[in-house]
């Protein structure tokens, strides 16, 4: 069950980075599950983890790597994350850096390991390691829809964003993919992402860019409150298109930005669409607040709400649940008389209370509806946050309980 159609766009090739595919049989006999990035040597990579304490051996390790010098491959694995797996982890996910690095005859610290799938479980090296040649022999710059599909867990579908767009008359690519459907919320959100660019960017600007757009689009979805030991997003730069490097004060850094920003969304908003035993993509949008936490702390208080969510499943305008959550979200000296709130485009609370137009009618329609927004304006200041959130069905209880199954 999703959200929309979920097609996958045409992805366009990004010059100066292959990928491989192949099957470890991890989880699944037979299941492609392995992917691997190969990059050309001046390619430049940046990006964010999850902020979680727990966070898992492939996460330290890339983190690591990453911060040694300049990767040339990031491996991917599903079916284990390799996670609450103490010094054996550690070992595991080094061993599959040195396994990978041996076939592409680089340094193990070229290499980036990401893994997701079920916590506590020891990672099957062996399985993995056995299918480096195979992914690595099969690498090529045309197989992101296949890599969609290979970074799957619990998601229905893949996911995945691109687009071209012209700086100063030279073609630049960018094309992505995510995965990630449940245990998602912001701080990274049980996701992955990897978007890719054929631009040359300054490293300074790549990690600001993957930073800023990460907190903006991944950084701001939600499906059930719980942030994952394993997330990661990375932003590759090949830099084999054919214009300058963009540096901080290049004019054609607004317009990159921007394409980037609308593949970030894209793909963080597939996996809302995707989240498990979803029916509704829901936009919580808070404006008039007086700070950018204050904000924030209104919509995930909405978005985290099991009763918001029950209802928006049922399709039922039970607006006194959404009221109930402004009111707990924390924002002190909060002038009830002022704010309103809205369904769409029907007005829920207006004068501390019920809207004087507002009908039951008129809430139903809009909550019938597969795609809604809840915007709450809380008119004491300027700010104004977007946060991405899904219902809560019968099937997100079902797909949990049976997870590890």
């Amino acid at each position: 069950m999703a959200v929309g159609p979920g097609t996958l766009p045409e992805f366009y090739p990004v010059a100066g980075i292959k990928v491989g595919i192949a099957s470890a049989g991890i989880k699944k006999p037979g299941r492609k599950d392995i992917v691997v990035f190969e990059l050309v040597p001046e390619a430049r990579v940046a990006g964010i983890f999850t902020r979680n304490q727990f966070c898992a051996a492939p996460v330290v390790l890339s983190r690591k790597h990453l911060a040694q010098g300049a990767p040339r491959y990031l491996l991917i694995n599903t079916g284990n994350a390799n996670a609450g797996t103490g010094e054996r982890g550690m070992a595991d996910a080094l061993r599959c850096c040195e396994a990978l690095a041996a076939e592409a005859s680089v340094s193990p610290d070229a290499v980036l390991p990401f893994s997701t799938g079920v916590i506590g479980e020891p990672l099957p090296v062996d399985k993995i390691v056995k299918a480096l040649p195979e992914a690595l022999a099969s690498a090529r710059e045309d197989r992101w829809a296949e890599a969609a599909s290979g970074i799957m867990t619990t998601d229905t579908r893949p996911k995945g964003a691109s687009v071209r767009v012209d700086l100063g008359g030279h073609a630049v690519t960018i094309s992505g993919i995510s995965k990630g459907a449940g245990m998602i919320r912001p701080n990274m959100a049980t996701m992955l992402g990897f978007i890719a660019t054929d631009a040359r960017i300054a490293p300074d600007v790549l990690q600001s860019l993957a930073s800023e757009l990460g907190d903006k689009s991944f950084n701001r979805i939600t499906i059930d409150g719980d942030t994952s030991t394993n997330d990661a997003c990375m932003l590759m730069a090949s830099g084999q298109y054919d214009g300058p490097e963009i540096t901080a004060d290049s004019p054609h850094l607004p317009t990159l930005r921007e394409a980037l920003r609308q593949v970030y969304l894209d793909l963080a908003h597939a996996i809302v669409r995707d989240g498990e035993g979803a029916t509704k993509f829901v936009t919580i949008d808070v404006s008039g607040a007086a700070s950018q936490q204050e904000a924030l702390d209104v919509a995930y208080t909405v978005a985290h709400s099991p009763l918001v969510k029950t209802a928006l499943f049922a399709s039922d305008p039970n607006w006194g649940r959404i009221l109930a959550a402004v009111g707990r979200a924390g924002v002190p000296d909060l002038d009830l008389g002022s704010l309103e709130i809205y369904l769409g485009d029907v007005c829920l609370v207006r004068n501390g209370g019920r809207a004087d137009d507002y009908s039951e009618d008129r809430g139903q329609r809009v909550m019938s509806q597969e795609e809604i927004t809840i915007a709450i304006d809380l008119k004491r200041g300027s700010v104004q946050e977007t946060v991405w959130t899904c219902d809560f069905s019968h099937d997100y209880v079902t797909i949990n309980a049976e997870y590890r199954t």
